[in-house]
C-alpha cells in the first residue's frame, strides 16, 4: 500500500499542471524574498547563509528593505526559526501558499520545489546550489537516469519529476567565471545567467564566533559546545573533519577501517575526528551505532557550515566541500579508497581529480594515519592548493552574503 500511495502522489502531481500555469497571472511583490533547501527539508546551505544576512541586513537598514521568509516541508524547521523570531512558513499553509504566489524571488539550493514549484510561475528563480568542485552534475552527468533516460520508457517515467526539476531556473550562483562556463552547460542556461559571487555559506568560515553562527539547532548547539570544550582542554589538540561524498562504494569504509585501532591512534595523537556522512549515505547507521572516545558522528540535520571553521584538518575524497575548505589555507588529506569503482560508475571529471584536489592520498587506514600526521607536521600540498582555488574563487574572500545579496536585487528590481 505504502508503494501504492507513492505512485499517486508522484503522478498526482500532473493535476497541478493548471495551478503552475495560473501562478504566472499573480502580480508579483519585488522585495518579497522566499528561500528553501534540500527539497524543503532542512535549514542549510547557501539559502540558509543567505537567509540570516538579508534578515541582518534589514535590522541594521532600520528598514525591511527586502521581506526575507523561510518555506519549509518540515514543521520543526518552521517552529525553530520562529522561535528564534524569523519569519518561516509551511509550504501548504494558507500563508506559505500566498507568499509563494506572491513573492518575486525564489532562492534554494536545488531545485525551486525545495519552496514550492506549482505556484513559482512568473518569479525569478535564483539557485544558488551546493557545491562548485571538478564534478559533472545535471546534464553533463552521463550517471544522471532522469536527464539521461536509456528509453522511451524510461522518459516517460521521470515526466513528473522533469517538469518540476527543469522548469528554467533563471539564475544559477558560482564561484568563478570558469567553473561558470561549466555550470552554464550543465543547467542549460542562456548567457549572461550565471551570478558570480561567491557562497554565502562560505563567510562563517572566517569565524567560528560568526554572527550568523548564533541560530544554531540545538543538535549543532550542543555539537559546537563538545567541539569548543575539547579546544579548550589542551591547546595541542586537533580537530579532523572527515566529509565524505554520496557514492554506492563507501560501503568499502567499514572494510579498510579498524575502527577500534583509529580510535587508539587518535587518542595517542590528541586528535578528534569528526564524521559528517552525506544525508544519503550508504553507511550512515553503521557509524551512528560507533561509540568511541575520540570519534564524533554528526547527526543528518546538522549543517556542516555550523562546524567546518572548527576543522584544523579536512579529510574527504570526492566531495565539493573540498573546494570551500581551500580558503582556509588548512591542510587536507584525500581519503580515495574506492577511487577506481567510484570514477567508473557514479562520476565523470570536467577537472581531473589530481588536478583538482593536489593533497596527499590515503587508500587505506595505515596510509590515513600516516597522511594526517605528515601533513600536520608539515603542510606541503598548500602552494598547489592555493594554485587550485585560484581556479575555483575569482573572490577568495568571506564577503559573498554581500554581493550575492546585491545582484539578486539588481535583477530583481529589473525584471
Amino acid at each position: 500500500m505504502n508503494v501504492i500511495a507513492q505512485k499517486i502522489k508522484y503522478w498526482g502531481q500532473l493535476l497541478l499542471l493548471p495551478l503552475y500555469g495560473a501562478s504566472f497571472l499573480m502580480p508579483r511583490d519585488n522585495n518579497l524574498w522566499l528561500f528553501g533547501s534540500t527539497f524543503g527539508r532542512r535549514f542549510a546551505d547557501n539559502p540558509r547563509y543567505l537567509y540570516l544576512y538579508v534578515n541582518s541586513r534589514s535590522r541594521d537598514d532600520g528598514k525591511a528593505l527586502v521581506r526575507p521568509v523561510w518555506i519549509s516541508h518540515n514543521k520543526e524547521v518552521i517552529s525553530f526559526l520562529n522561535s528564534k523570531g524569523l519569519e518561516a512558513y509551511h509550504y501548504h499553509s494558507l500563508k506559505g501558499i500566498w507568499l509563494a504566489l506572491r513573492a518575486k524571488v525564489y532562492i534554494y539550493d536545488n531545485y525551486s520545489k525545495d519552496i514550492n514549484f506549482w505556484q513559482s510561475g512568473g518569479a525569478l528563480k535564483v539557485n544558488l546550489w551546493h557545491g562548485v568542485g571538478n564534478k559533472r552534475i545535471n546534464h553533463d552527468n552521463i550517471h544522471d537516469k532522469v536527464r539521461h533516460p536509456e528509453n522511451a520508457y524510461e522518459k516517460w517515467c521521470t515526466l513528473p519529476r522533469t517538469l518540476s526539476d527543469e522548469k528554467p531556473t533563471d539564475h544559477v550562483l558560482c564561484t568563478s567565471k570558469e567553473m561558470g562556463k561549466y555550470f552554464e552547460k550543465a543547467f542549460k542556461l542562456k548567457p549572461g545567467h550565471i551570478i558570480n559571487a561567491g557562497y554565502p555559506r562560505c563567510d562563517v568560515l572566517s569565524d567560528v564566533n560568526h554572527p550568523m553562527l548564533k541560530v544554531l539547532t540545538p543538535l549543532e548547539e550542543k555539537l559546537v559546545d563538545e567541539l569548543a570544550l575539547f579546544k579548550r582542554s589542551d591547546p595541542a589538540v586537533r580537530i579532523i573533519t572527515y566529509l565524505p561524498t554520496f557514492r554506492a562504494s563507501e560501503k568499502d569504509f567499514m572494510k579498510v577501517m579498524d575502527m577500534e585501532r583509529f580510535n587508539e591512534y587518535l587518542s595517542q595523537r590528541d586528535y578528534l575526528f569528526v564524521i559528517k556522512p552525506h544525508p544519503k549515505s550508504v553507511i550512515k547507521e553503521v557509524l551512528k551505532d560507533l561509540h568511541f572516545e575520540r570519534i564524533l558522528t554528526v547527526p543528518d540535520e546538522v549543517d556542516v557550515y555550523t562546524f567546518l571553521g572548527w576543522a584544523d584538518m579536512l579529510v574527504t575524497d570526492y566531495s565539493s566541500v573540498y573546494t570551500d575548505y581551500m580558503l582556509l589555507d588548512r591542510p587536507v588529506v584525500a581519503f580515495d579508497y574506492d577511487r577506481a569503482e567510484y570514477e567508473k560508475n557514479s562520476r565523470d571529471y570536467f577537472i581531473s581529480q589530481d588536478e583538482y584536489m593536489p593533497e596527499l592520498k590515503a587508500t587505506d587506514m595505515d596510509e590515513l594515519m600516516s597522511c594526517m600526521d605528515v601533513a600536520f607536521e608539515k603542510d606541503e600540498c598548500l602552494a598547489a592548493r592555493q594554485k587550485s582555488r585560484e581556479r575555483m574563487f575569482d573572490e577568495p574572500d568571506f564577503n559573498a552574503c554581500k554581493r550575492v545579496y546585491e545582484r539578486i536585487r539588481r535583477l530583481s528590481m529589473s525584471s
